[in-house]
């Protein structure tokens, strides 16, 4: 490795360690500068690995000759056009079949396997990091399947899923499930060499490029045998993987300190968000306030500290806690005498349903203390779901808005569709402008989002029509408090509902309609500043990863 290369490589480690996958970027930087010579110096005293493979050849032969092994299928020459780069003196592009022998063990019957010995299945390798996770005797798993015997010093590769890059070099003799393949390596080749060759980041895009099946991929055996790698004399093999095993350590530890860090900011994070939650006085509002402005960019540095930020200003506006209280607000228990007049007009006008009266909610049902004026309600008490089915294909309007047209957890349209690009699906349920459409299957996924204009929504939803501020009612719906109770009631596990009656049920705060304006229009302030920040983050991301792709580029 020259100093230009050294110096770059060690300027990547700090890029790498700013940079989100940086640190995964930088050891595939490594095998891939290791695997094109410039990871160590090539030393000219070195035996090329040409001499080797001739040897190797001989003595092919010769078991050939003495019926030891059976006569190996001949493998076509290396061409120029699997040769994806020059490499250095001594070294050679050789097919894995050429200096290991791939799936070169024995299977053996379960019946004839020790109690004792060692069982490597798939799942006990960690992918991508290849640590071995577990390690179970044949005893502890009962398993009938034929199994391929393995010696220690070979290399098991996983051919299932091989895009999860599962590669052990075996440090006992054992036995392994038929997803993964011994490979054993000749005099070519050391086995630490031969598991960061099947490791680089050019033979995992090969791979990829070759595996068959949909539910089960995998690489085939000729198609693993006849794969191309760059092969170095032995000697540099060592001082390559003394190299990578050196620079891999320094990776692992840089993982460490990030994890650390990560922690440690997720820790006082949760710290500031509980003490903002346990104001306990209305009007220390303003102390909220300002912490949330304060503290912005020194806390919100990652994404999912601004998400769990965002949790927390709705919990705060539907406890109270987000606006100060008016004294010269009418109180709650007014609205409701005016919804209940509405509701009762609406009923005799045959615009909605008589329902039957909701019980009052008893005071300990009640999540928390609300402040003075603010009520706890019954859902249907403030709210309606308006079910009208009808067939696309008899409906004037063409928008269409399904539960995936809505993004989780924040009440945004993502995107909407018309009849022309779906086709006349039913049923079918109307929805107005104004109304909020909240997904009934699967709804811990918290999808609620006020209707911009008419149109048709999936049967699996529930278009609510609402007698209190619509933005603040949907706030309530997607804050932490209302999904504690949607997870409690939601019913079938493969495909989670949430019915009418549990819904119905459901308690949510209600402050006065003033309130409810001022908290909605504080809530839109913030949440600009979320959105401000998300960006700001994203923006660092793109820069940092800019900047690492550059240095990689320039290695």
């Amino acid at each position: 490795m020259n100093k230009h290369t050294a110096a770059l490589l060690e300027q990547h480690f700090d890029t790498a360690f700013a940079a989100p996958d940086g640190i995964k970027k930088l050891r595939e930087l490594i095998l891939t500068l290791a695997m094109q010579g410039k990871l160590v110096p090539q030393d000219p005293n070195d035996p090329p690995v040409s001499e080797l493979l001739k040897d190797i050849e001989t003595e092919k032969k010769r078991l050939v000759k003495e019926c030891k092994i059976k006569a190996p299928k001949p493998l076509p020459p290396v061409t120029a056009e699997e040769m994806p780069y020059a490499l250095p003196l001594g070294w050679e592009w050789v097919r894995l079949g050429e200096f290991s022998d791939y799936n070169g063990r024995q299977n053996i019957n379960p019946s004839d396997i020790a109690n004792d010995v060692w069982l490597l299945d798939l799942e006990d390798i960690e992918k991508e990091t290849s640590r071995l996770l577990y390690r179970a005797n044949y005893s502890e798993r009962e398993s009938k399947s034929t199994k391929s015997t393995f010696k220690a010093g070979d290399v098991l590769y996983g051919k299932l899923r091989p895009y999860l890059n599962k590669v052990l070099v075996a440090d006992e003799d054992g036995v392994c499930t038929t997803e993964i393949v011994p490979i054993v390596p000749t005099s070519a080749v050391t086995s630490s060499f031969l598991l960061w060759q099947l490791k680089r980041p050019s033979f995992l895009a090969h791979v990829n490029a070759l595996m068959y099946g949909v539910k089960m991929p995998r690489l085939g055996t000729e198609d693993a045998v006849r794969s191309v790698h760059p092969l170095p004399p032995r000697p540099e093999q060592h001082r390559i993987v003394a190299k990578i095993d050196q620079l891999m350590a320094r990776c692992d530890a840089l993982e460490k300190l990030r994890a650390a860090q990560h922690e440690k900011r997720m820790t006082v994070h949760a710290a500031a968000i509980q003490q903002l939650l346990n104001i306990a006085a209305a009007d220390e509002h303003l102390r909220a306030q300002a912490f949330l402005t304060e503290h912005f960019s020194e806390l919100y540095t990652v994404k999912e500290n601004v998400t769990e930020l965002r949790k927390a200003i709705l919990q705060l506006a539907v406890m109270g806690k987000l606006v100060p209280q008016d004294p010269n607000d009418p109180p709650a228990s007014e609205l409701l005498k005016d919804i209940e007049a509405e509701k009762k007009r609406l009923v005799k006008e045959g615009k909605i349903k008589a329902l039957k009266p909701l019980a009052e909610i008893k005071p300990e049902e009640a999540p928390y203390e609300l402040p003075e004026g603010w009520e706890w309600v019954r859902f249907f008490t403030v709210n309606t779901v308006q079910s009208e089915l009808v067939s696309a294909k008899d409906f004037p309007f063409e928008n269409q808005i399904a539960p995936d047209s809505i993004d989780k957890g924040n009440g945004r349209l993502l995107f909407h569709r018309t009849v022309a690009d779906c086709g006349a699906i039913g049923p079918n349920n109307r929805f107005y402008e104004g109304q909020i459409l909240y997904s009934k299957i699967r709804p811990s996924l918290n999808k609620a989002v006020i209707a911009p204009y008419d149109g048709l929504c999936s049967a699996d939803m529930y278009p609510i029509k609402t007698h209190v501020d619509v933005n603040f009612m949907l706030e309530v719906i997607l804050s932490e408090v209302f999904l504690a109770q949607v997870l409690h009631a939601e019913n079938r596990i493969k495909m989670p509902k949430l019915n009418l009656e549990s819904l119905g049920q459901f308690a949510v705060p209600l402050p006065p309609l003033p309130e409810q304006h001022r908290i909605v229009a504080k809530i839109d302030q913030l949440m600009t500043l979320c959105d401000t920040l998300d960006q700001q983050i994203a923006a660092a991301t793109n820069k940092q990863t800019e900047l690492l792709n550059a240095v990689m580029a320039e290695v």
